[in-house]
């Protein structure tokens, strides 16, 4: 006879089911490993006889109250997505001593302060391993392998949804529109695509990491979000041929107390470890002081792997009931006030533009950049369409705003400047 621990699930889908049957797999061996006997007692749903669910039916409720004033029930497990109501929901577990466990990187990046509180306050524990990179363990490889470390760059592939895309369309010479249209139909992106395309999901992600890379907190806030939407098949073809692979990047760097926290789609050289990850795969790099480099990759969603996550979580969490893990950094609602948050960061750049073919067009391109400081480390130019060349130009490391202020300053019936994307890994 092991230890007995009740589990209370919130929502009941494709993610909970998937946690209902590994545990279910796995119990025995779990109990022999661990001493533990996990058992769900209840699962929320918002409706019994319409829930999609193999959880039987005798420990489905629709009302929150079954789960959260159960006082049998250890670890609450949150499956229900969006910030409220399950922010809400996870706080109110928290406030009467229950463990908490979530994927949600939502309600963390937006209420993780409230939630935090709520935790320190009853003692109780906070897990979220499946919040950021599903499968990937490493919001623990932070929190506690890299405790001891200084980190000062976190940059990864923390969206499977664009990866796929992005690779579909680096491979195939395929557009944008057409791409994502092909992942819905596969089941591969949403019939609302927003979140993912649009950088959403990264951001919120990026939020979670940085805050546990930088030990401070990273309020949503304070990131630049710019999605894949506009990205075109002449932008990936431009950057492969010079050597480049695009992806869509969370970034966070921190240097002394200046912070700088980016999602945006990034051209990587080709030999960069992370220009590699293709498909759905996610991964992420950092760089400590004694750590230096080291990346993790692996599956970044689906049922399986997310109940991976989650159930290495729940163990995790039964075992240390008496004695959770809390990040050792303040979690307040704001950003620590000693700390500069900055847009105007240091970048490479690939510009692609369009300019008329006539003398000293170029030249003019060249004193602009020069009187922005901005020097160019390699131009290509291939022949002349319709009385205009098309060109791509790559930048030495320059300012974000003086690269803002170049391109405003170019655009023009000259030239026409056609995308801008920054150009990480050098």
């Amino acid at each position: 006879m092991g230890k007995q621990v009740n589990l209370g699930f919130l929502g009941c889908g494709n993610i909970g089911g998937g946690v209902w049957h590994l545990l279910d797999e796995m119990h025995d061996e779990i109990l022999r490993r661990d001493g533990l006997d996990l058992r769900v007692k209840r699962a929320l749903v918002k409706s019994i006889p319409e829930a999609r669910t193999d959880v039987p039916a005798a420990i489905l409720t629709e009302r929150a109250e079954d789960v959260l004033d159960d006082p049998e029930i250890a670890i609450v497990c949150e499956f229900m997505g969006g910030e409220q109501p399950a922010a809400r929901f996870m706080q109110a577990a928290l406030e009467k001593g229950k463990t908490v466990v979530t994927a949600n990187k939502m309600a963390l990046a937006l209420q993780w302060h409230a939630l935090r509180a709520a935790a320190e306050k009853t003692g109780a524990g906070l897990y979220h391993e499946a919040s950021v990179g599903g499968v990937i363990p490493v919001i623990r490889t932070l929190a506690i392998s890299l405790e001891a470390d200084r980190i000062h760059r976190v940059m990864g592939i923390v969206n499977g949804t664009t990866n796929y895309i992005l690779t579909r369309m680096t491979q195939e010479g395929s557009g944008y529109a057409e791409t994502l249209a092909d992942a819905q139909r596969l089941g591969l992106a949403e019939p609302d695509p927003t979140a993912d395309v649009e950088g959403y999901d990264a951001a919120y992600k990026l939020s979670i990491l940085s805050s546990l890379a930088f030990h401070t907190h990273v309020p949503y806030a304070k990131i630049y979000r710019e999605g894949i939407s506009a990205v075109t098949a002449e932008d990936i073809a431009c950057g492969r041929d010079m050597g480049y692979v695009l992806k869509l990047l969370a970034i966070g760097k921190r240097d002394g107390d200046e912070i700088e926290v980016r999602v945006h789609p990034t051209f990587l050289p080709e030999t960069h470890p992370l220009a590699k990850v293709d498909g759905s795969l996610n991964a992420i790099h950092l760089h400590g002081d004694y750590c230096q480099d080291m990346m993790l990759q692996g599956r970044g969603a689906g049922d399986k792997p997310t109940a991976s996550a989650i159930c290495g979580d729940i163990v995790f969490a039964a075992l240390h009931l008496d004695n959770p893990t809390v990040p050792s950094f303040p979690n307040t609602a704001e950003a620590d006030p000693s700390l500069t948050f900055t847009d105007d960061w240091q970048s490479r750049y690939l510009v692609r533009m369009s300019a008329q073919d006539t003398p000293g067009v170029l030249a003019k391109v060249a004193a602009v950049l020069a009187e922005e400081k901005i020097s160019i480390a390699s131009v290509q130019q291939k022949g002349v369409r319709d009385g205009r060349a098309p060109v791509a130009l790559i930048t030495h490391e320059t300012s974000e705003r003086a690269m803002r202020r170049a391109v405003e300053r170019l655009q023009g019936d000259h030239v026409r400047v056609e995308s801008v994307i920054r150009v990480e890994g050098m």
